[in-house]
């Protein structure tokens, strides 16, 4: 299989990296080479030293999109798990890489407030926090995504179950073989790829 690239965006606490280990047990599962790179993690080693500046942040998804890049062009599967708030790099990044799969996790914030175990919402909230993404920084909502998954509403089989089967339809991984999802959801799953021009 050819290599090629997930992308998952969404607020913080929206699932991106839960959601994107899943995944990479099932592709792994399906013999296909898998790295995940999680925006955590990058911001440690990759991008260690930058701040949270608009710039600072175009920066460090413009290096984890050349890593993207980089895994995709040698036919590994590159999951990229990072808030990425603005559009303008991400579809930069999805020029760069060519073969790409959006990912969106929309989660309201309210939703999010309760599943936050440090309480980072409040306190952006309560203006503790400054520059917090989605509060007092911008995040700017994917337009096209390939694949949009409500978390506050799925559960995280529900959201891969629709991740997998969309990526099977678009011919980036061998089917399994197994009814995981309806008839009326994967027509759901068509409908969005046809109104994006991919079917």
């Amino acid at each position: 299989m050819k290599g090629f690239t997930i992308w998952f965006t969404g607020l913080s606490g929206s699932g991106k990296s839960t959601l994107s280990r899943k995944i990479e047990e099932i592709l792994l599962e399906r013999g296909l080479k898998v790295e995940v790179l999680d925006g955590d993690v990058i911001r440690t080693n990759l991008s260690k030293g930058l701040g949270f500046s608009k710039e600072d942040r175009d920066i460090n998804i413009r290096r984890i999109g050349f890593v993207c890049h980089l895994l995709t062009r040698n036919d590994v599967v590159a999951i990229a798990a990072a808030i990425s708030p603005y559009r303008a790099i991400r579809d930069e990044n999805r020029k760069l890489i060519g073969s790409f799969v959006e990912i969106y996790c929309r989660c309201p914030i309210d939703a999010l407030k309760k599943r936050d175990p440090k309480g980072l919402y409040e306190k952006a909230l309560r203006g503790e926090i400054k520059g917090f993404t989605g509060v007092d920084d911008p995040y700017e909502e994917p337009l096209d995504a390939e694949i949009v998954v409500e978390t506050d509403k799925e559960t995280v089989d529900q959201s891969l179950n629709k991740i997998v089967k969309t990526l099977e339809i678009l011919g980036h991984i061998p089917p399994s073989g197994k009814q995981e999802y309806s008839d009326e959801e994967e027509e759901k799953i068509k409908e969005r790829l046809r109104s994006l021009g991919y079917i």
